[in-house]
């Protein structure tokens, strides 16, 4: 009872003394539950033992954070001339927050960074050349910002540091069939720079940090035994998770959300072993999971039809209800479920088997979700140009 009262104290000394007006409304007592909440992190932090079989308590960062809808945003986009059209959709919609690359797919770091172990392990590719302008230009158009941070799909660090990737017998760094190498998830030196990249991101004012390719390389099972690469004797599925249970530990006292991507048939079939993903033990360790449930990527008669692709409500519902089946059990532990969802078109699907998307599609995947008691998502468009005039509600 002392430690809590003490720990009440010391939220209630980040407000004390100001005075609370009919205008302010519940703005104090965010502020104190914020702050209690940071205090309660701070002073379990030391005490979080990893192990995936054991995840701690689960005390929300931010719990004043606003019901998210938001879109993809390229770090080209967020530093180029597109930026104030989607800006203007975020003014003129119900779309409140952006998803923007800090670390984008082949590992560049998107910004200037003046952080000599980020420069040295990795490298700078600035798209968003000044990244401070940009933060005060998402406050400004009140945006909440997520920083997208891909982890373990990371063509830069694997070259750069090819003890830290997977290597052929004739110790070249391996890469898959589109030319992108991984770097090994068995490495702490590989958590930590991430979680480097992530604390970065939270003092440029990032109120979330999504992690994506939080996994091994597709089809790893085959390879595994052919691959150079340190390894303990721990699990693909439980490395995974505690990377994931670590990186919470670490980035909660900062006052920030912890997000993952995973695939969205993940919710729907057994722990995927060979790439390290089981939706459960990692939705366990994450304020928010987002399962790219995209109706494109369901094949013939997933949830009872035979192109989901043409029909986006079936395949969204279906999928919810498998999501909400996997984690109800989990209780407290639940995360906030925002999945990706589909805003283009999947031509490569072939003549019969797709169709074009805009705002119908949108719209019946998002009444899908509401449907199924799901009110926060993402859209995916990678080349940022959404459907417009979609009702968001």
């Amino acid at each position: 009872m002392n430690m809590f009262w003490a720990l009440l104290a010391m939220a209630w000394g980040a407000f004390s003394g100001a005075p609370v007006t009919a205008d302010q409304g519940k703005q104090p007592f965010q502020s104190l539950t914020n702050s209690f909440n940071t205090a309660i992190i701070q002073s379990q932090k030391d005490k979080v033992v990893i192990d995936a079989d054991n995840p701690p308590a689960k005390i929300d960062p931010q719990p004043d954070a606003p019901v998210v809808k938001g879109i993809y945003v390229t770090a080209y986009s967020a530093g180029g001339q597109r930026m104030t059209s989607l800006l203007d959709l975020m003014d003129n919609t119900e779309l409140n927050s952006m998803v923007i690359d800090i670390k984008d797919d082949l590992g560049y770091i998107t910004y200037p960074t003046k952080n000599k172990t980020l420069q040295e392990m990795g490298k700078s590719q600035p798209f968003i050349r000044d990244i401070d302008a940009l933060m005060k230009r998402l406050q400004k158009h009140d945006v909440y910002p997520i920083a997208r941070v891909v982890v373990f799909k990371d063509t830069i660090l694997a070259n750069k540091n090819p003890e830290l990737s997977f290597r052929n017998k004739d110790g070249s760094v391996w890469a898959n069939g589109k030319g992108d190498s991984f770097v090994n998830p068995y490495s702490k030196e590989v958590w930590d720079y991430n979680i480097e990249i992530a604390k970065e991101a939270a003092k440029l004012g990032f109120k979330e940090i999504q992690f994506d390719y939080v996994r091994f390389p597709e089809g790893f099972e085959t390879r595994a035994d052919a691959l150079k690469y340190t390894k303990s004797d721990k699990s693909r599925v439980d490395i995974v998770a505690e990377f994931v249970q670590y990186a919470r530990k670490e980035l909660a006292p900062l006052g920030v959300r912890v997000s993952v991507d995973i695939f969205g048939y993940a919710a729907s079939v057994p722990a995927a072993e060979g790439i390290g993903q089981d939706f459960v033990k990692i939705s366990e360790n994450v304020d928010v999971i987002s399962p790219m449930v995209y109706p494109s990527h369901y094949s013939t008669g997933w949830y009872g039809v035979k192109d989901p692709d043409k029909d986006p409500y079936t395949t969204i519902k279906g999928s919810m209800k498998d999501t909400h089946k996997k984690l109800d059990p989990t209780k407290e532990l639940k995360p906030v479920i925002r999945p990706w969802i589909q805003d283009f078109t999947a031509s490569w699907l072939g003549s019969g088997h797709y169709i074009k998307y805009g705002k119908k599609q949108v719209e019946d995947q998002i009444r899908a979700m509401k449907d199924m008691n799901v009110d926060e998502y993402l859209l995916w468009n990678a080349s940022n140009r959404y459907t417009p005039d979609v009702n968001y509600k």
